[in-house]
């Protein structure tokens, strides 16, 4: 073969590949391959084309050993071909197709067509194609049904939805029991693939719940005014949460209330600050005996709170007077005083003991004295002391004072507690124990216990003689008594 006629081979073979190409309906099958072979001998030339054409049903294979330079037409253009193109369709959506030769042609040669997608599908591919030349549509498009994300898990809730995650879909929210939607109570899957509004919570709205501990009545310890009070603590319970904030308004337990009435509360806190709250009474109670009048011609001391139960209230008597029955007594659980009340009578002097002991014993822990001594009745000191102390007698009462009167000398000696007379060995023991001179005017102030606290050579006045006393001899209780009864001597 000459140059020549291998330019028109290769011609011939271009021309019988389009012409193949254009007569294979694309809407009827599929061209998978076309091989060529092509046997150049030395002297001659033998051209074998398989095509393999592959359908809906089968495949047609197309055997040709014509020579090429006999088939030279060409293939037309046919616009007026209603199926030039395979008909189109588009499974969940709509195709619009404008031909040029009306409406009726939705395949001809030149159709272009609009894809769109139902509601709830997205369009892949071309939105608008065209049917071209080569029976073929510009290109291919499908639709593909939308989702939206899938939403996040509700804390303490759920949610429902009518299809799922799909377009259109309405998914609801409900809360656990103890809990509110914060927020929208719906979602709905928009055309966009996207869900409406913003995600719920749910709010915890049940408040905790408490019982506090019940009330209590508490009696007060003997001899005191408080009482010792405990008690669990509450229990308090959430549908929520288990760490809860419990809260003591109050006085802490295990500690000592006063007499009266006490409230006690409990406030409780969730994490979400809900609050519940509870409360008690703490009673305490202090037994009580009636009031303890005092004795006439005395007076009653007490401990604790006087008359609560415990207390213990003991009987004393003014100067001049002893105390006959019991010393003390005591306010009983039963509100009762035990013992029987005492009473306070003129004190019972006896003036005809033989000895100085057995008079002194008689004012023991009772009276204090002051021993007045004098040469004798005329004694200008002695007449001006004595003036006096008649007029003290009311004040030295209040003090438990004693006078003793010494006066003389023996055989004519004399010795007296006011009206009552001494025997002369009471009289003569006094001087020698206490040391008192019969030549000259003295005093010697002795305490309770018998002891010589301070003599006096000179007559003296009764605030000079009062205030020693108070200001040295008296103990702090005397002190407070006979700041109640000052005004008693006026």
């Amino acid at each position: 073969m000459n140059r020549r006629e291998g330019s028109y081979f290769q011609s011939v073979k271009r021309e019988r590949l389009q012409t193949l190409t254009q007569i294979i309906p694309s809407g009827s099958c599929l061209l998978k391959s076309v091989i060529v072979v092509s046997g150049m001998l030395l002297h001659g030339t033998v051209v074998l084309i398989i095509l393999f054409l592959t359908g809906v049903s089968g495949t047609t294979v197309y055997d040709s050993y014509n020579d090429f330079a006999e088939e030279d037409d060409t293939p037309q253009l046919d616009y007026k071909d209603p199926f030039w193109c395979h008909p189109l369709g588009l499974t969940n959506g709509e195709v619009t197709c404008h031909s040029p030769r009306g409406g009726g042609h939705r395949s001809t040669l030149g159709t272009r067509c609009e894809m769109n997608c139902d509601r709830g599908y997205r369009l892949l591919g071309r939105s608008s194609i065209q049917c071209l030349n080569s029976r073929r549509w510009s290109a291919t498009a499908y639709c593909r049904r939308m989702r939206c994300r899938v939403l996040p898990l509700v804390h303490h809730g759920r949610y429902t939805c009518t299809q799922g995650f799909m377009v259109d879909s309405v998914c609801t929210f409900t809360c656990d029991s103890g809990y509110r939607i914060e927020g929208e109570h719906t979602r709905t899957c928009q055309h966009g693939a996207a869900w409406s509004g913003v995600q719920p919570v749910c709010s915890d709205i049940d408040p905790p719940k408490i019982k506090c501990p019940p009330s209590r009545l508490k009696v007060a310890e003997p001899g005191g005014l408080t009482a010792r009070v405990t008690w669990d603590p509450p229990a308090a319970t959430d549908t929520a949460d288990k760490s809860l904030d419990v809260i003591l308004v109050g006085q802490q337990p295990g500690t000592n209330f006063i007499e009266g009435v006490h409230i006690i509360r409990y406030k409780v806190y969730d994490q979400a600050r809900n609050r519940a709250a509870c409360k008690f009474i703490v009673r305490v109670e202090v037994r009580r005996c009636t009031e303890l009048p005092p004795p006439m011609h005395g007076y009653i001391t007490c401990s604790s709170d006087r008359n609560n139960y415990g207390a213990t209230c003991d009987y004393h008597c003014d100067g001049g007077h002893e105390l006959r029955g019991t010393s003390s007594r005591v306010c009983q659980f039963s509100r009762n005083w035990g013992g029987d009340p005492a009473e306070c009578v003129p004190m019972e002097i006896k003036s005809d003991v033989k000895t100085v002991s057995a008079l002194l014993d008689q004012f023991y822990e009772k009276r204090r004295l002051l021993i007045m001594s004098a040469p004798n009745m005329s004694d200008s000191d002695y007449q001006l002391q004595n003036v006096m102390i008649q007029k003290a007698e009311c004040g030295l009462d209040l003090r438990h004072v004693t006078v003793i009167e010494l006066l003389g000398s023996p055989p004519r000696e004399t010795g007296r507690i006011k009206e009552r007379l001494l025997e002369s060995e009471v009289i003569e023991g006094l001087r020698q124990v206490f040391r008192i001179s019969r030549s000259y005017f003295s005093m010697v102030l002795l305490d309770e216990l018998g002891l010589d606290r301070e003599r006096f050579i000179m007559p003296m006045a009764s605030d000079e003689l009062f205030s020693y006393i108070d200001s040295f001899m008296l103990d702090e209780e005397e002190r407070e008594r006979l700041e109640l009864h000052r005004d008693f001597c006026d």
